[in-house]
């Protein structure tokens, strides 16, 4: 865990702050000098790219990881890297997703009159931007593909400030100039596009400043190795299919919200979605460094050492992900009360919370699916996929009419946790992995012990004025909760990180 926890530690600290400027962004800048409607506006193209993205990279992300190690092998003093070979790997790593951009340009193109009609009637702005999605998509498809790349080589700082910090920095330079009126919507549109070209360029220099990368397929190493090249096709087109599943759920609120209700609720969505995100951020880069070390142990069929980073993966990311989701939660009316227009969004106050829950589910089990993935098993994760999907559509289509955005929230809480249920039961007795450990059920218990004391202290103790309730009861309840986590060892790695820092 020494790589992992330095790596994710380096990289969650990129990534918070990422979210101080996310922040400034979204609570002062977006809110006080945008519609609801320009808000929303922003969210769906942006929820479109990354659902094209997710789609058109035709399974390289997680191809890449799994068998990055199957074309490693030793060439001597004067290889690539530390001895190794990678025989032309990054050449297909950069190839395929391009042509899987071209495929689905082609087929976004055709689905511009169905699409057009369905979003037509309560968003018709949407509509007319409707093929700026398709650069943004381009260069968000490389800023992550190159991202991956560098995950393989263990270096994810960089590519992980890129996304968090200079992406971010980015656009609230371009928000900042649609306020002060220096562009007009078109120039908003066309500057966000413009802002993930620069990331994607960055993140792609980086990668070929690492070492010695070769673009030249080793077609002898492929013909020598036929099994190999078939197993990367079947996986590849395997994750092709799944991904439209997978890729498709996590924005289908969005495009629900949006189709049903129109760019303002979109928008006041979107700003609900901002908050939760927050809950899940530390996977993000644990799972970024972890998921090459579990890739290899399953390659050598490590059982032990497969559960042990699931434990502790899972076990670390529920304890960082649920603090921050009570410190979300036991500030809620705080932040609506100094939100720029908060009164606009207040209503999503529940949906922050059913988000929150929904992003701490994912966090914490998000590792299992990894493990499904890089399995002989990979192909139930498809069928399980296809649940996933079809719950989110049928609950959406069901759930938005008539509760909102508080069903758009409870179609997705509802339909991930089922998703990571079933991917538990799958992995458990068929890759012979434990998830979770004692600890994990401790921490589990003491996020439900705060979150019972914060409805207590709010129902039967007398009101105080809000800042200093939302002060005081983040000072007793968090505080003492990170005391006791502290003291009861719920998480070794964790405070052997902080107890060195100290010493240090």
């Amino acid at each position: 865990m020494g790589v992992i926890a330095k790596q994710s530690i380096r990289g969650t600290i990129v990534t918070y702050l990422g979210i101080a400027v996310g922040i400034v962004t979204t609570f002062f800048v977006l809110t006080r000098f945008l519609t609801a409607e320009e808000i929303g506006l922003a969210r769906v193209l942006i929820d479109a790219a990354i659902l094209f993205v997710g789609l058109a990279q035709l399974g390289t992300s997680s191809s890449v990881i799994r068998f990055y190690p199957y074309f490693l092998s030793h060439k001597g003093k004067d290889s690539l890297h530390n001895g190794e070979e990678d025989h032309g790997f990054f050449f297909w790593a950069l190839v395929v997703p391009f042509v899987g951009f071209i495929l689905f340009a082609i087929l976004y193109w055709a689905c511009r009159v169905p699409l057009g009609a369905w979003f037509g009637d309560k968003s018709p702005l949407f509509v007319e931007y409707y093929y700026f999605v398709l650069p943004l998509a381009f260069f968000m498809l490389y800023q992550t593909i190159c991202e991956t790349t560098c995950n393989v080589l263990m270096h994810i700082v960089v590519p992980r400030a890129v996304r968090e910090l200079f992406v971010r920095v980015g656009l609230l330079v371009i928000y900042l100039l649609y306020a002060f009126e220096v562009l007009s919507l078109d120039g908003l549109v066309i500057g966000i596009c413009v802002n993930y070209a620069f990331a994607a360029l960055i993140n792609l220099c980086y990668f070929f400043s690492l070492q010695k990368i070769s673009l030249r397929p080793d077609w002898a190493f492929l013909r020598a190795n036929p099994s190999l090249v078939r197993s990367y096709l079947v996986y590849t087109g395997f994750l092709i299919v799944s991904a439209a599943t997978t890729t498709l759920a996590p924005t289908l609120s969005s495009f629900f919200v949006t189709a049903k209700m129109g760019l303002d609720s979109t928008g006041v969505f979107a700003i609900a979605t901002y908050m939760a995100v927050m809950v899940s951020v530390p996977y993000r880069s644990v799972t970024a460094i972890a998921s090459p070390q579990l890739a290899r142990a399953i390659k050598e069929q490590n059982r032990e050492e497969g559960s042990r980073l699931i434990q502790q993966v899972t076990r670390n990311l529920l304890l960082i992900g649920g603090f921050i989701l009570l410190t979300i939660w036991l500030n809620i009316d705080l932040i609506f009360h100094i939100l720029p227009n908060g009164e606009i969004y207040a209503p999503a106050k529940y949906v922050v919370l059913i988000l929150g829950v929904s992003q701490l589910v994912l966090a914490t089990f998000s590792i299992c699916l990894t493990t499904l993935n890089y399995s002989r098993f990979y192909a139930l994760s498809l069928l399980l996929s296809l649940i996933l999907t079809i719950s989110a559509l049928v609950l959406n289509n069901y759930l938005v009419p008539l509760w909102g955005m508080d069903g758009a929230a409870i179609s997705n809480v509802v339909s991930y946790g089922l998703y990571y249920l079933l991917i538990i039961a799958t992995i458990v007795p068929l890759c012979r992995v434990h998830v979770v450990d004692r600890k994990w059920t401790y921490v589990l218990l003491l996020l439900l012990a705060i979150f019972a004391l914060n409805w207590a202290w709010q129902t039967y103790l007398p009101a105080l004025p809000l800042w200093a309730d939302s002060l005081v009861r983040s000072v007793v309840l968090l505080g003492g909760g990170v005391a006791i986590a502290y003291a009861a060892k719920l998480s070794p790695e964790i405070k052997q990180q902080i107890n060195s820092r100290i010493k240090h």
